[in-house]
């Protein structure tokens, strides 16, 4: 990947490109219809601790954790939930348009966090693996690999996109003008933006990334 694009579009995939928030309310869901609230209470603290120990959902270890020694056909069928989500029904109306837009403009890039079994899965099964043609990055801390990033995809000018305020907060302080932030306002973390948001705010800010489709180049340059 050494060609030098115009402009790499970097995209987060969890409430950016698809509704993340929806997901977990449906597995909060299968988690009290099959193991009671006490499971499902039992699974969000293991979630916690797992994020807190390595600094991204790990959906299946959470899952092989809450089942310890015990064996029971309902943890099959809830891997099999896992799994087989339908992620492609969670998608953002209007995604792959952008996405096909902004292939005029330069290089879409999905640049996510996660873990490397059931992250690539969800992006696969959304559809979002052949919308961005295998051009996927998938880090614990993205805000920690930018020279990994660079190297892979070497542009004059980066585009994020992202719900997540620090993380867009964190990149314009490391890339400076080289980046312009755009943030999408979905989920519970863009709903949480702050104080940091009014000190370093975003460049662009959107309500839907179908909004991308209706952007020329001089949008995104704005800040180089």
């Amino acid at each position: 990947m050494s060609t030098r694009d115009p402009i790499v579009f970097l995209f987060d995939v969890d409430n950016t490109l698809i509704d993340n928030d929806r997901f977990s309310a449906d597995l909060a869901a299968r988690l009290v219809r099959d193991f009671g609230e006490e499971g499902r209470a039992r699974y969000k603290a293991i979630d916690k601790e797992i994020r807190d120990q390595v600094g991204y959902a790990d959906y299946l270890g959470a899952l092989q954790r809450l089942r310890g020694q015990q064996s029971s056909p309902a943890f099959m069928e809830m891997s099999f939930f896992l799994l087989d989500y339908p992620f492609e029904e969670r998608r953002f109306p209007g995604v792959l348009e952008a996405i096909d837009h902004l292939r005029t403009l330069g290089r879409p890039v999905i640049m996510s966090d996660g873990d490397t079994v059931f992250q690539p899965r969800k992006i696969r099964r959304a559809g979002l693996w052949e919308a961005f043609r295998e051009d996927v990055l998938i880090y614990v801390h993205k805000e920690d690999m930018l020279d990994d990033m660079q190297k892979r995809y070497p542009a004059d000018h980066y585009v994020m996109v992202d719900d997540k305020p620090r993380i867009l907060v964190a990149l314009k302080k490391l890339l400076g003008d080289r980046v312009t932030t755009v943030f999408v306002r979905q989920g519970h973390y863009a709903t949480a933006a702050g104080a940091e948001l009014q000190e370093t705010p975003p460049d662009i800010t959107i309500d839907a990334v179908g909004e991308l489709a209706n952007m020329g180049r001089g949008a995104f340059l704005a800040t180089a």
